[in-house]
């Protein structure tokens, strides 16, 4: 099953968090299939910005700088865009800022969704779809060799962690109380919740994030201090969940409530590598292009080990994506060596004052045509 653009022409979507890395990608992903797209989110929450730098804000039909948890503000805005399906990406989504400012963490994540879902039972007549998109991070984390499956218990040990996995039992609870899948004929309304591994993509300029923190030392000519070396990760490129996501909305619709549930939208098991294996991966590939093309102005990065204290982070991480590809015949499709060599194409041109916006719309194209009919 691949993606099919004629579905999303004209489509009505509310994307939460639209300034946010993954919400930006997310916003040319849909525009580029013809859908006209809202978006509802805090301002970017780095300077520069994905959002900022590739000009997501012009292809938007409405975009609204406000807070996930003004519910007022939230009701009138979907009540006016009327959108068909919300995405919801609107969090923060830090686990090192969560330790900082756990209530934050906590109001956003939690209550945030809570005001969405509150705003569609009273103003979402239009909405046939609701997908909400949490982390890899909602499981109950026991430090096992086995990839985590959707059935497996929820936890969380950091705020973060846990905060995402209220969002899901949130979701539950409204599905259940409000819109039972039983009762779809009535409410017409389809939801589910998905969980991805670790995102990266070019444009992420948050901190305390590997690859972001490593394009940062290249620039800055500096060694970057690597805390937890060897913690695996389900590390996939942006548009491998964004296309699992989307993939599933279109299952969802006019679905009879079928696809409802929690989805998992990782990499290949053998694709789930350690913190030091990317960045020798990283140097490699650095290499290799600064031997091929002129052009490439990164320099191969210098890390150290840093070996001091630090807050309580989950040291393996494996998602089980088979319900994915069994029910939706979804299939990762960039292996780790090219997603990073995109990101390092996209950090090029950036540093260079190449198009961004053309940049990510031909990197959108060229995994489109693995993708989409």
């Amino acid at each position: 099953m691949v993606l099919n653009a004629t579905f999303w022409k004209n489509k009505s979507v509310f994307i939460t968090g639209h300034t946010g890395f993954k919400g930006s990608w997310m916003a040319l992903c849909l525009s580029s299939m013809g859908a006209k797209v809202s978006g509802y989110s805090l301002a970017p929450p780095t300077d520069p910005s994905l959002f900022e730098v590739a000009k997501v804000e012009n292809f938007l039909f409405h975009s609204e700088i406000a807070d996930i948890r003004d519910i007022e503000k939230l009701k009138s805005s979907i009540g006016t865009q009327k959108p068909e399906i919300i995405i919801h990406m609107a969090a923060q989504p830090l686990v090192r800022d969560s330790y900082k400012d756990p209530i934050e963490t906590y109001s956003t994540n939690v209550m945030g969704t809570a005001n969405i879902l509150e705003a569609i039972r009273l103003k979402g007549d239009s909405v046939r779809v609701f997908l909400n998109i949490t982390t890899d991070k909602v499981y109950e984390n026991k430090e096992w060799v086995w990839p985590y499956r959707e059935n497996e218990r929820l936890g969380g040990l950091d705020p973060y962690s846990n905060s995402k996995a209220c969002s899901e039992l949130v979701t539950h609870s409204y599905e259940n109380s409000f819109f039972k899948k039983e009762d779809i004929s009535k409410h017409r309304l389809s939801i589910a919740t998905a969980r991805a591994g670790n995102v990266i993509g070019g444009g992420d300029f948050a901190n305390d994030r590997l690859i972001p923190d490593l394009i940062r030392s290249i620039s800055l000519n500096q060694s970057l201090k690597i805390r937890n070396p060897n913690s695996i990760r389900p590390w996939q490129h942006v548009l491998e969940p964004i296309n699992g996501y989307l993939l599933l909305i279109e299952s969802m619709y006019d679905s009879d409530g079928i696809y409802n549930g929690a989805w998992n939208f990782g990499p290949n098991t053998n694709e789930t590598v350690p913190v030091i294996e990317i960045v020798h991966k990283l140097q490699k590939i650095i290499e290799v292009c600064q031997n091929s093309d002129p052009s490439f102005q990164l320099n191969i990065p210098r890390y150290e080990i840093d070996n001091g204290d630090h807050p309580h982070e989950a040291n393996f991480l494996k998602l089980d994506i088979s319900k994915a590809k069994n029910q939706l015949n979804w299939f990762p499709k960039w292996n780790i060596d090219h997603a990073l060599l995109k990101i390092l194409e996209w950090t090029n041109a950036y540093l260079n004052g190449t198009d961004i916006q053309n940049i990510c719309l031909n990197q959108i194209e060229e995994y489109s045509r693995l993708t989409t009919v």
